[in-house]
């Protein structure tokens, strides 16, 4: 039986409708916050936060993957699948929606922000902001709606828990590296909470600062590396993926056939390339009403060359991605767009559906709220008809635009630590922009009992992962399910 507060059960008893903003109940005194998080503390103990049973009730793992399947491209599905089965971290990676069914019987404060849905280690990265340079930042919405902030907390330390498991660290060192990521968002939540609010909302992780305050704590080869991926980072920019992507034919750039990672929409809507290319061209004419003023104006002088379905990610395969290839002053001015479709975020079920009714729209929000810096071209768009005559919502942004990850399989132990806490501090300030800051801050305290609530949090959830990964495979080798692998 889950534990929550009363705020949580007032929540919960306003479900049937649309969930709430999250808030940060700027009438009270800080006094009057501080209060509010430590009568939460009362409530619901920080040491209760480390109990996870699998309820008698919880629902085939597999089931909840294949309710996701019914609205993807069927034959993309299987090899969602095979990305899943590459490993227990990889399955975890595409398994939000059996950890938001998991989580809505979990104890929680009651003290709410907007939450990215799919806080997993690999959904942070680097990316260019406008003034053109490299942050460190939460690099995925799909999921975002508000919610319990412990949420967000328990999907990050779970995930780094199943990376150093995977990475083959011993008992020690993957506990210490869910103590070092879960106490470096208690202790930054503590110093956003004395911070004034607009230097909170102007806070944010320049990469060349966290390098210099963190390389002390790696071997000079590490460093090395690090500057290396960083450098590489910069190169990732749309001029980079049209040496890539794209060929000449008949004079003019088109996308290469990659299928079935890119198909371009001449092989998908063959013989009707006109008809399709004006659909999708009065769909970027769309989104673009949804930029503000200044980017459609940027945006209106490129022109639409070519269009591409695009597999990406782990949990995103079998979603609808479109790539659009258009071209600015000359035929070496590129700029590569991405479309990826928006569905409802798998923690409605819990919380209640979105007060977007546009699922795009929602996941803008929720990135332009949890994000010090977003991608200039952020907008949405929703599509009555298209390949398949159905109505869906997308959200668009710049393929790419200097992102990079970090290489997970190649950390040593104390750089995944380091990395931890990167995603703790951001993570943090993430929550601190749109939640009562001063209360969770309170809630959490100066000591490390929810620290270390969540590292015997994350050894059960992990153990979770490992059945259910287990019951993917089966039902793969049962014939029950397809799986494409090496793609």
């Amino acid at each position: 039986m889950a534990t929550t507060t009363k705020a949580a059960q007032d929540e919960d008893a306003g479900a049937a409708g649309k969930s709430e903003p999250a808030a940060a109940v700027p009438h009270l005194s800080v006094a009057e916050r501080i209060a509010r998080g430590k009568a939460a503390r009362s409530e619901v103990p920080r040491a209760s936060h480390a109990v996870f049973e699998s309820q008698p009730t919880r629902s085939d793992p597999v089931d909840l993957l294949e309710s996701q399947a019914k609205t993807r491209v069927p034959e993309l599905v299987p090899l969602r699948y095979g990305r899943m089965l590459v490993s227990p971290f990889t399955f975890y990676r595409g398994a939000a929606k059996i950890m938001a069914h998991d989580l809505g019987a979990t104890p929680r404060s009651g003290l709410m922000v907007q939450c990215c849905g799919d806080a997993h280690l690999s959904n942070f990265g680097v990316f260019a902001s406008p003034e053109r340079r490299l942050v460190f930042d939460v690099n995925d919405f799909d999921e975002t709606l508000p919610g319990p902030w412990e949420w967000d907390v328990k999907r990050l330390a779970v995930s780094m828990l199943i990376a150093a498991r995977d990475n083959g660290y011993r008992a020690k060192e993957q506990d210490r590296i869910v103590l070092d990521t879960v106490g470096e968002y208690r202790t930054a939540m503590a110093d956003f909470a004395g911070m004034k609010n607009l230097d909170v909302w102007y806070a944010h992780l320049d990469t060349e600062k966290a390098l210099a305050e963190f390389g002390s704590q790696f071997k000079p080869k590490e460093v090395k590396r690090t500057k290396k991926s960083l450098a590489k980072a910069r190169t990732k920019d749309s001029m980079a993926a049209f040496s890539k992507l794209t060929e000449v034919v008949d004079g003019q750039p088109r996308i290469i056939d990659q299928s079935p990672l890119i198909v371009p929409i001449d092989k998908l809507a063959e013989g009707e390339r006109e008809d399709t290319f004006n659909e999708l061209r009065d769909l970027l004419r769309s989104y673009r009403g949804s930029l503000e003023y200044d980017r459609r104006v940027l945006l209106e002088e490129f022109r639409l060359t070519d269009f591409a379905r695009k597999v990406v990610g782990v949990g995103s395969v079998g979603t609808r991605a479109w790539i659009a290839l258009l071209l600015g002053r000359d035929g070496q001015d590129p700029l590569f767009l991405q479309m990826k479709e928006a569905e409802a975020s798998v923690l409605e079920e819990s919380l209640g559906p979105s007060e977007f009714s546009n699922h795009g729209q929602r996941v803008v929000v929720g990135q332009r709220l949890m994000q010090a810096t977003s991608d200039i071209f952020l907008g949405w768009v929703h599509v009555d008809s298209g390949l398949d005559d159905q109505q869906r919502d997308f959200y668009g942004r710049q393929l790419k635009d200097w992102k990079g990850s970090a290489e997970i399989e190649q950390m040593v132990p104390e750089g995944m630590a380091a990395y931890g806490k990167l995603c703790g501090w951001t993570l943090a300030r993430a929550h601190a922009r749109s939640g009562d800051r001063i209360a969770i801050a309170a809630y959490l305290g100066n000591g490390t009992s929810f620290d270390r609530a969540l590292v015997e949090f994350s050894k059960a959830y992990a153990d979770q992962n490992d059945r259910d990964y287990r019951a993917l495979k089966n039902a793969v080798d049962s014939g029950r399910l397809e799986a494409q692998t090496g793609l």
